[in-house]
């Protein structure tokens, strides 16, 4: 069984039936565990289940189709090799701000008041992006999201578009809710997310968010679906009002001061490096790209329209957005900088963040912390026990015990396409203990590579001819069953 296939079907239900029908464990939580990259910690919500019990947690399961197969995926993962007594923890420093852990909320709809960023508080999230605060009357659109499933499965998309702009609530509720939230919550990080449409309005917002107590301030110049001209993405695309705008607010406050950056732009280092020079203290990247679906879903009385796509399709162009920022010079020295302790722009990540993983990722690249909004707002906050699991437990089995340690260890590893090993190759070869006999490695090398697997019919197995292999790869990438495995890499026949 492929336990990662077999959680992905489960519904992560709200009180799960499968858990209250099991007296002795927490199916429901094992299962939420596998689903977001955690298999091996899995079993401790269940190591006092008797076959009995997971089997009365499986007829309790609702799935539309057939029950998850709790018993047989449960069996198959293998206990944990981590102690969970040598977790180090995750606190890492942002902008001078101390933080319990590198995950914040993105400003959207998952931060749009006081209860709701309670109870992300309380989930164990260290900080939030405020939904962003503006002067302009916003009126939202029905329906303003959109999604892009597999096959028509919903309940579970890839790519997730939105048309929803700024908060609706008055600014002064919005302030009030960041005074208390950080009142009342005062280990945790509250930014306030602002955007306005002139410097008269910038500067004001700035100074209300740092007068609320705000422990910095983002500058969103990067929403993709503002109604307004002036605003959003007409800011992030333009690396002089970035300028401008930054050096505005950096003048007022003395909070830290966090553009947001559009990735709707060719190159994301223009508007970067004007943050820069306005002294930003970091960067927030990215926003989400301006897209385009035609499905009747996402249409407003019969009309579509362009608006902004997120979820987890969009993680490598954040990652090479975020990467473009961490290894340009400029962002990465103090030339340009004023006053004592200049140092890098610090990064905070952006864009298809779902699983510890992902996040993993933005922080191997230079980000000192991570936002997360589109899986909050598939699975909800509960996401963040499996992200600080997860990456608990990764430091801990090599043994690291500062998360910042971490942050831009993968840039050394990026090079220019014309730096790369092209005189060595690896082939692939098939493993005739996991082969099926499926023949998609055969036809996707026909039809898409270099014609050098054959299939022999009658037993039903592919064979790689090796003058003929280039040592691309697309075999391994489509073989269901991980067949296709590498073998060392070897300098190239001349």
């Amino acid at each position: 069984m492929n336990i990662y296939e077999e959680a992905s079907r489960c519904l992560l239900c709200q009180d799960a039936p499968c858990t209250r029908a099991c007296p002795t464990g927490d199916p429901a939580r094992a299962i939420r565990a596998i689903r977001f990259d955690n298999h091996k910690p899995a079993l401790r919500w269940v190591k006092d289940c008797s076959d009995a019990d997971l089997e009365a947690a499986e007829r309790a399961c609702i799935h539309y189709n057939w029950p998850i197969r709790i018993r047989e995926m449960l069996r198959s993962v293998s206990p944990d090799d981590a102690g969970t007594d040598a977790y180090p923890s995750l606190d890492i420093d942002f902008c001078g701000i101390h933080c319990e852990n590198p995950f914040f909320l993105a400003s959207s709809a998952v931060c749009t008041n006081y209860e709701m960023v309670a109870r992300a508080f309380e989930a164990g999230w260290a900080g939030v992006f405020y939904k962003t605060i503006c002067m302009q009357e916003i009126r939202e659109v029905s329906p303003r999201f959109d999604a892009l499933h597999d096959n028509g499965i919903h309940g579970d998309f890839f790519g997730f578009r939105n048309m929803e702009q700024l908060s609706e609530n008055p600014v002064e509720m919005d302030f009030d809710i960041l005074r208390r939230l950080k009142q009342n919550y005062p280990s945790k990080v509250v930014i306030a997310s602002i955007m306005g449409q002139t410097e008269e309005q910038w500067i004001e917002l700035a100074q209300m968010a740092e007068a609320a107590g705000c422990d910095a301030v983002e500058l969103n110049f990067s929403c993709p679906q503002m109604r307004l001209t002036g605003m959003g993405s007409d800011v992030g695309q333009n690396p002089e009002l970035v300028l401008f705008y930054t050096a505005y607010v950096k003048r007022t406050v003395s909070i830290p001061v966090i553009p947001k950056m559009t990735p709707n732009i060719t190159q994301i280092n223009e508007p970067a490096m004007a943050a820069y020079f306005a002294n930003a203290d970091a960067i927030s990247a990215i926003n989400t790209i301006k897209s385009v679906t035609m499905g009747s879903d996402g249409e407003v009385s019969g009309y579509k329209t362009i608006s902004g796509l997120s979820g987890r399709a969009v993680k490598p162009i954040a990652l090479r957005h975020i990467l473009d920022m961490a290894q340009n010079p400029v962002l990465n020295s103090s030339h340009g900088k004023t006053g004592t302790g200049a140092k890098r722009m610090e990064l905070s990540g952006i864009g298809g963040i779902e699983t510890w993983r992902d996040a993993l990722e933005f922080i191997q690249l230079g980000c000192n912390n991570v936002q997360v909004c589109t899986a909050v707002m598939q699975y909800g906050y509960r996401i963040i026990d499996d992200l600080v699991l997860g990456l608990q437990r990764y430091m801990a089995k090599r043994g690291i015990s500062r998360l910042s340690d971490l942050v831009g260890e993968e840039l050394p590893n990026f090079v220019k396409p014309s730096d790369l090993d092209r005189e060595t190759i690896v082939y692939p070869r098939v493993d005739r203990g996991k082969c099926i006999g499926c023949g998609r490695c055969y036809v996707s090398c026909t039809d898409g590579g270099h014609q050098a697997i054959t299939f022999e019919a009658e037993n039903r197995q592919p064979r790689i001819v090796g003058t003929k292999c280039v040592g691309c790869h697309l075999c391994r990438l489509v073989c269901p069953t991980g067949a296709l495995v590498p073998t060392k890499r070897i300098a190239k026949k001349r």
